[in-house]
C-alpha cells in the first residue's frame, strides 16, 4: 500500500496536480474561516439559528457552513456550477455556442472561458442577492452593523 502511494509520487506531472489539489483545498478551508469585514461572526450565527430549516439552511449546506459564518468563499463553488449548466443549456439552444461545441479544443478552450466570465458574473449577482438578504432582514441587519 504504501508502495503504491509512493509510486504516484515518482510521476512528475501527478505529483505536481495532487500538490496543487492540496494546495487549493488548504486556501479554501482558509477562506471559509475568514470572516467579511464588518460582520460580527457570533451575531450572525445566532440569527441563523431562526433559519436554519429553510432555504438558507440548504445553501448554507452547500458552502459548508461559510454562509452562516459570513465568510469571504460562502458563495462555494455554485456560481461556477451554475454557469457550467446554463452555458451547456444553451449549447443546445444557441447556434454559436452549438458551433463552439462541435470546433473540437479550441471550442472547448472558448466554452471554458465563457463559462469563467459568467461564473464572474453570477458571482457579483449572488453576491448582491447575499448583501440585500442581510440588509434586509431586520436580525441579519443588527448582525452585520455590530462590529
Amino acid at each position: 500500500m504504501i508502495d503504491k502511494i509512493k509510486s504516484i509520487f515518482i510521476i512528475p506531472e501527478l505529483r505536481s496536480r495532487i500538490i496543487f489539489t492540496l494546495c487549493v483545498l488548504v486556501v479554501v478551508r482558509i477562506g471559509a474561516h475568514i470572516p467579511i469585514p464588518g460582520v460580527n461572526g457570533e451575531v450572525l450565527a445566532l440569527a441563523f439559528d431562526d433559519l436554519k430549516s429553510g432555504l438558507f439552511g440548504l445553501f448554507n449546506t452547500f458552502v459548508g457552513g461559510a454562509f452562516s459564518q459570513a465568510s469571504l468563499f460562502s458563495l462555494g463553488i455554485m456560481p461556477y456550477i451554475s454557469s457550467s449548466i446554463i452555458i451547456q443549456l444553451m449549447g443546445s439552444v444557441i447556434p454559436y455556442f452549438q458551433r463552439l461545441q462541435k470546433e473540437g479544443e479550441a471550442g472547448r478552450k472558448k466554452i471554458t472561458q465563457i463559462t469563467r466570465y459568467g461564473t464572474v458574473l453570477l458571482s457579483m449577482m449572488q453576491s448582491y442577492g447575499v448583501v440585500a438578504v442581510f440588509f434586509t432582514k431586520s436580525d441579519i441587519k443588527w448582525a452585520a452593523s455590530c462590529e
